[in-house]
């Protein structure tokens, strides 16, 4: 298999599969499904900056807190930027959790069938098969322009840099 890292939860090791990706590196085109029959892929968010916010499962609280933040700075950001959020959860459960928490500005996608996204992006947990808390800002040419991919998977992303990330691409 490709690439592994180790990272943890709650302080116990789990392996990260799939390459190490970097600022420089072109971003891994995808195929996620918004609904059970719909998919996005990166080339339909062409022209427009990426954040990707990478959640193991919206249902949990730190995932919860974070795609609610990255919610709020969505509405801040223009037209020019989309955010996504990407998880292993069923495209419904998605869409339940951001009817109850009334999250509409971001782009729910399920990396459910296979975790293509997770190993392409190299944040796919070998044990879980979920997919590793990690933020991407990808410019409109998807190019990857910020990447912060947690070693701990209790712990928040650092919101202000990838905000910042995305602003100074604006």
């Amino acid at each position: 298999m490709a690439n592994e890292r180790q990272a943890t939860l709650k302080g116990n090791p789990i392996t990260l599969v799939g390459p190490e990706l970097k600022a420089g590196d072109k971003a891994p085109e995808f195929q996620l499904n918004k609904s059970l029959t719909e998919v996005a892929g990166l080339n339909d968010f062409a022209g427009k900056i990426k954040l990707i916010s990478v959640v193991p499962s919206i249902d949990t609280g730190v995932c919860d807190a974070q795609t609610r933040r990255f919610n709020e700075e969505a509405g801040k950001l223009g037209d020019n930027v989309v955010v996504l959020t990407v998880s292993a959860d069923l495209p419904f459960a998605q869409a339940r959790w951001c009817g109850a928490a009334g999250v509409d500005n971001v782009v729910m996608l399920s990396d459910y069938k296979g975790n293509t996204f997770g190993e392409a992006y190299g944040v796919l947990i070998k044990e879980l098969q979920l997919d590793m808390r990690s933020i991407f800002v990808v410019d409109a040419d998807n190019t990857i322009r910020y990447v912060e991919v947690l070693g701990e998977m209790t712990e928040h992303p650092n919101y202000e840099k990838a905000v910042e990330a995305v602003k100074s691409l604006l």
